[in-house]
């Protein structure tokens, strides 16, 4: 079985996936998924193309495209994005927005969406939406000015209109970019004094900044941020903690160290979740951030918990959610090093 390197239990540490790694972590699940449990059915119904697309020029080398949710008589697996008839990326089924980057300034693009599922079966291109770069500004090295008056009300239970104030004077904004958790959730073009924000979780609170970007990429500071709650909603407030959450100690043979052999199902919420916590004692000492897509059913991490047997810990988790909160912690649950069969 293989280790992670050794941390210290009062430092904190990022492990970041990669394709390869969260391949290996999942192989089973993922075997799984491919056999479709064994059924002589083959699902041969395509899902249906997406709609609602739209794009929107991020920079002189860059765009911003953005769709709605398809449809399958199964499930969605996730999206196909094209320039032209070229393919551009791969995305997971909950991601509906994606920044394309090696554009070429002052230069016309066309980009579609296709739609896939668990069977390989590919929806028709969605419409084809057209942008044109902006010119580059040669040598620009300064960013706009700090969007000012960043206002927002929530709309329904799900949804937040923001609304701010244009500069006062030329700024060359060609983009403004919405933030939520430090994570940029939407874009909108350099003219626009609004816009929607949607997919957020009834009866939470929110705090959302913008920044402007202008042709050379340039980004502008953060807005000070507005804060909202999305007011709950009958049924509207599913439990956000992971699933089966399991904890067991196991000891290497090959350094004498123990481990906390942790195991998860994901949060029952809509979307993928892109990292977890965990905490030992009661602090936070690991994040796992997840490479390209997401583990398809139960995860696992092996945490170290050094060579001293008889120590215990207690050990929770909590996943980040696609709107950028932290949902709520497992069960905590308790652990012995160097017990019997250890």
């Amino acid at each position: 079985m293989s280790r992670p390197i050794p941390w210290l239990s009062t430092e904190e540490t990022t492990v970041r996936r990669t394709p390869t790694q969260v391949a290996l972590v999942t192989a089973t699940a993922l075997t799984l998924v491919a056999c479709g449990g064994g059924g002589d059915d083959k699902d041969s119904q395509a899902p249906s193309a997406p709609t609602g697309v739209s794009v929107q020029a991020g920079s002189a080398l860059s765009a911003h495209v953005m769709w709605g949710k398809a449809k399958d008589n199964v499930a969605v697996s996730g999206y196909v994005v094209y320039r032209g008839k070229e393919k551009v990326k791969d995305v997971s089924a909950d991601q509906l927005m994606i920044d394309v980057t090696g554009l070429k300034p002052s230069t016309a693009y066309s980009f579609s969406v296709r739609a896939k599922d668990a069977a390989g079966n590919l929806s028709s291109h969605s419409d084809k939406k057209a942008v044109t770069t902006p010119a580059a500004a040669a040598e620009d090295k300064k960013a706009p000015a700090q969007p000012l008056k960043l206002r927002g009300k929530h709309e329904g239970s799900r949804g937040a209109a923001l609304t701010w104030s244009a500069p006062a004077k030329d700024e060359g904004i060609t983009s403004y970019d919405v933030l939520q958790g430090g994570s940029k959730i939407h874009s909108v073009g350099g003219d626009a004094t609004s816009a929607k924000v949607t997919g957020l979780r009834p009866g939470t609170d929110y705090s959302f900044t913008l920044q402007a970007r202008d042709a050379a990429d340039n980004a502008s500071p953060a807005s000070a941020p507005v804060e909202l709650s999305t007011p709950k909603g009958s049924g509207d407030d599913p439990d956000t903690a992971p699933l089966a959450f399991e904890a067991n100690r196991s000891k290497s043979d090959k350094d004498g160290a123990y481990y906390l052999d942790l195991s998860w199902l994901p949060p029952e919420i809509d979307g993928d979740v892109p990292s977890y916590e965990i905490h030992l004692n009661g602090k936070l000492t690991t994040t796992l951030v997840w490479g390209n897509n997401p583990p398809v059913g139960r995860s696992t991490e092996s945490v170290y918990a050094g060579k001293k047997p008889g120590v215990t810990y207690k050990v929770k988790i909590r996943a980040k959610l696609p709107d950028g909160e932290w949902g709520r912690f497992s069960p905590e649950l308790t652990v012995v090093t160097g017990e019997a069969n250890s």
